[in-house]
């Protein structure tokens, strides 16, 4: 598609008609599987200062943790013991927790399952630390670009540049980790053009998993009075990526799931065309701290199963690796 036939789309088309064209694309190219990614948010400190996120900087009114390695890999045993084969490491940019604990929890966890897939999130970390963590055993990295206009990202991103994080998901890609990126839809400022940009850039980039959701306010952010995404334009944005990257794993995000209500963020994000869901397993202790954005929902493994089974999908038991045969 063009530009312009993707703006159109954006504003004018039903989201359920594209839905249904997305879907069958992902019959096609993906399957009837649907993976399982089990969440451990390990730390919530974090030295930027994104406008829209709970965890920045200049936040004083959330409680800090960071997770030791120990109750790390405790933590990965139980997602493993769910039957569920990747496990995603997500924190801040949290520059003080060493990189070679997170290359320790990675090797642990090769050694305890070696069945499972590792996927980091944790930000952009020094070349080393990607080196480091690949030869360690990390099978996949996630770094969502959040916007393909570089004076949004900027003005969102103070002191960062869309260049170098674009970058660096090519650096990570040449390192042979599977990479994600994604965007956020209704962020203040982005027009319909720019989340068209956004699908063309995900079209282009080809990543082995593409996160879509939607923006959600935070109470102790600038941007707290503002309104959240709208969920129809991000079940579009979902099911155009879908249609354009073809086999791309695309999850429906927990974020959609808190705007929508429990089940049915998820179940229209299926209908939409997509094939991942990440049920969060953070210990009890730590959950609600982790705000990103406020008022998150909680994705645990029942539910989710629950979902993929009234979708009339099968929950996928293996690693759920990359379809790009590259």
């Amino acid at each position: 598609m063009t530009k312009k036939e993707i703006v159109y789309h954006l504003k004018w088309t039903p989201w359920r008609d594209l839905a249904a064209e997305a879907d069958a694309v992902r019959r096609r190219y993906v399957g009837e599987l649907v993976h399982l990614r089990g969440v451990i948010e390990f730390s919530t400190y974090c030295c930027r200062n994104c406008l829209y996120c709970g965890l920045r900087r200049d936040n004083t009114n959330i409680e800090r943790y960071r997770m030791s390695v120990a109750e790390v890999l405790d933590t990965a045993v139980r997602v493993n013991r769910n039957g569920i084969r990747t496990i995603v490491l997500q924190s801040g940019d949290d520059m003080v927790y060493p990189g070679e604990d997170i290359g320790d929890m990675i090797y642990a966890l090769k050694k305890t399952c070696p069945d499972t897939a590792i996927t980091l999130s944790v930000g952009e970390r020094p070349d080393e630390d990607y080196v480091l963590w690949r030869n360690a055993g990390a099978d996949r990295y996630l770094l969502r670009h959040e916007t393909a206009n570089p004076d949004l990202y900027r003005k969102l991103h103070p002191g960062r540049d869309l260049e170098k994080r674009v970058n660096i998901l090519h650096r990570l890609r040449e390192l042979g980790y599977q990479i994600g990126a994604g965007s956020l839809t209704g962020l203040p400022g982005q027009t319909v053009e720019d989340m068209a940009d956004d699908i063309l850039f995900l079209q282009k980039l080809d990543p082995d998993m593409a996160g879509i959701g939607p923006f959600l306010p935070q109470a102790d952010t600038a941007f707290s009075s503002c309104s959240a995404g709208d969920p129809e334009m991000t079940l579009k944005m979902l099911a155009l990526v879908r249609i354009l990257t073809q086999d791309t794993h695309l999850p429906a995000t927990t974020a959609l799931e808190t705007l929508l209500g429990v089940a049915k963020g998820h179940e229209y994000g299926l209908e939409a065309g997509c094939n991942v869901i990440m049920p969060a397993f953070t210990p009890s202790s730590h959950r609600a701290k982790y705000r990103i954005y406020d008022d998150k929902a909680r994705v645990t493994k029942d539910k989710t199963v629950d979902t993929i089974k009234k979708a009339g999908r099968s929950v996928g038991t293996n690693r759920g690796d990359s379809l790009k045969k590259r």
